[in-house]
């Protein structure tokens, strides 16, 4: 099984303020919001032009 990768991201302190409200009103982490939004985006996009392999 292959690891979980990391990815180091910087945001300014409003959108991280924003990120972290999102994230309180779904009940999630804000590591899990950021992934709900990830995986929303790479479905709309495989959706619009087809499967990513």
């Amino acid at each position: 099984m292959e690891k979980d990768k990391h990815i180091g991201l910087r945001v300014d302190s409003d959108t991280h303020k924003k990120l972290k409200h999102l994230a309180e009103f779904e009940g999630r982490s804000i590591n899990g919001e950021i992934l709900y939004l990830i995986r929303q985006a790479i479905m709309q996009h495989e959706k619009d032009y087809g499967k990513i392999e």
